[in-house]
């Protein structure tokens, strides 16, 4: 993927997991469906559970009873919620690939001097073993998963920390995420953040864009360069900052 001439040897790239660099929809719909047939539950399908993956596993858990009519305790949901994260750590790569364009971005990237990391409210471990699995992890300085530190997204300090894990500056730093509570991180954070509009957002994200002032959207990566181009232009002496390009 050709960056042109960006000289982004300061820079940090931070990028949100689930539905930003990976479509992990079909794995995590075939946990949750294990976890739900301990219960002698049907099948939810895909396309219901998109929008609670930015929510988190037991939230698609909970999601799945609430559509089957199955209410349970506390104590019971988390059962279902270590059944479902047994499964996923034997089967997170099953379906999950990435996007289209993000190996070649990620390359892309490095070769022009960014430091790469990862924010995601995937629990580490599991975010680790799924890029391991796809050969992405040896491209990050950082994984951070909602467990690396006290506090997770949209907590700003979960994205400062995965910038200076990957040993980055927070004022040469960029964030890539898919939902409101990425760019809730980010704007908490006070780092530039583009949006994708192919992820798990249960909103349209150009709408949300357009409301919380967004710096950037994308409907594919091959978008990325001239996005991050843009943006970067606007952090130069004397540019204006804009909303939403």
């Amino acid at each position: 993927m050709d960056l042109g001439a960006l000289d982004l040897g300061q820079s940090t790239i931070v990028f949100d997991l689930d539905g930003t660099l990976i479509d992990t929809a079909p794995d995590l719909a075939a946990a949750t469906n294990h976890a739900l047939a301990a219960l002698g539950l049907e099948p939810v399908s895909v396309a219901e559970l998109r929008p609670f993956i930015g929510h988190g596993s037991q939230a698609m858990i909970a999601a799945g009873l609430q559509m089957k009519g199955r209410p349970v305790g506390e104590h019971e949901l988390l059962q279902l919620h270590d059944r479902f994260l047994e499964f996923y750590a034997g089967n997170v790569a099953v379906s999950s690939r990435p996007y289209e364009g993000v190996p070649e971005l990620l390359d892309a990237l490095s070769a022009a001097g960014a430091r790469l990391a990862v924010c995601t409210n995937k629990v580490e471990r599991l975010s680790k073993l799924l890029l391991s699995e796809l050969a992405l992890a040896d491209r990050f300085g950082a994984i951070a998963g909602r467990d690396t530190f006290d506090v997770c997204k949209p907590a700003a300090g979960h994205l400062i920390g995965a910038i200076a894990m990957a040993r980055g500056c927070a004022d040469q730093a960029v964030m890539v995420g898919d939902s409101e509570v990425d760019f809730a991180t980010a704007q908490a954070a006070q780092i530039p953040v583009i949006g994708v509009t192919f992820g798990y957002s249960p909103r349209p994200v150009r709408p949300l864009a357009q409301a919380m002032g967004l710096d950037a959207v994308i409907d594919h990566y091959r978008e990325f360069p001239s996005a991050l181009a843009r943006l970067l232009a606007r952090r130069r002496p004397g540019a204006t900052r804009r909303p939403h390009g």
